[in-house]
């Protein structure tokens, strides 16, 4: 038989003595298969225990740390128990500014997060938007196939930082290739020896190629070298140019040129032998 109790003000049961501050010792049950409270349901105690095996909740969003009123102060989120494991957690980092997610030895009685060991989040192989969350299958997968590019910046503060025991390797094949599709320049500093190297060009139309030593060195040509064809006459000045003709009186079709020498004029290198045969000659 179902019963109404009614009353015209505040309707308040007792359980204990202590029952305003809420640390009496007694127990109010309520026994029955269902419990509905139309109204609203506030509790002012310190813990709320949910002990149903399901939790349905009907709004579209969940609010935490209710009453903070201070900006960007106190840390935020949800407690996983794991049993005899440390806790899960997943909460947003008020001093960072960010969302962590991992693992902790604390526990959800905690005001601030000081100790978390970050862990892994498995999105979806590939994106379907461009600020998605991605993997890093696919991110390999990029690199691998030559779609992915790694752009530098020149001489201003956005760059590609390498740190210490790491390095950017700019390689095709055995030899070293760049691009650029804007105005930057990009130097290549390279501070060992160049091995496999088989052919060294000017990108320029008529540039020169410049072999420098450093400080007080010299080029040096272990092996031999080789005129590949014969050149024309150079416009002498007050270096020495070296070059190669077919040969003439010196019999080594070796020439040179040098403005300070007999006025400019062409002269070619003499031969051991044509050189013997002067002095002979010559007595």
């Amino acid at each position: 038989m179902a019963k109404t109790l009614k009353t015209s003000g505040d309707y308040t049961v007792q359980a204990g003595a202590g029952y305003d501050s809420g640390s009496g010792l007694n127990t109010i049950k309520l026994d029955a298969r269902f419990v509905r409270i139309p109204g609203d349901l506030t509790i002012d105690g310190t813990q709320t225990v949910v002990n149903s095996q399901t939790l349905t909740v009907e709004d579209q969003f969940i609010e935490t740390n209710r009453n903070n009123s201070t900006a960007g102060t106190e840390d935020s989120g949800i407690f996983f128990n794991q049993g005899s494991n440390n806790h899960a957690l997943f909460y947003y980092d008020a001093g960072n500014g960010e969302f962590q997610l991992g693992t902790t030895t604390q526990d959800a009685t905690a005001n601030t997060i000081t100790n978390i060991t970050l862990g892994q989040l498995k999105v979806a192989t590939t994106p379907s938007d461009a600020n998605h969350a991605t993997s890093k299958s696919y991110v390999d997968g990029l690199l691998a196939g030559g779609a992915f590019a790694i752009g530098f910046r020149g001489d201003d503060s956005a760059v590609v930082d390498v740190t210490t025991g790491n390095s950017v390797l700019i390689a095709g094949g055995s030899n070293i290739s760049t691009a650029a599709t804007e105005s930057d320049t990009v130097t290549v500093a390279l501070n060992q020896n160049l091995n496999d190297i088989n052919s060294v060009s000017t990108g320029s139309s008529n540039g020169d190629l410049i072999l420098q030593a450093n400080g007080t060195g010299s080029i040096v040509v272990d092996n031999i070298l080789t005129f590949n064809s014969a050149a024309s006459t150079p416009t002498a000045n007050t270096i020495t140019k070296l070059y190669n003709k077919t040969a003439a009186g010196g019999g080594t079709g070796v020439f040179f040129v040098n403005s300070a020498v007999k006025s400019g004029a062409e002269d070619e290198l003499i031969s051991k032998s044509k050189a013997t045969a002067l002095a002979i000659a010559l007595g």
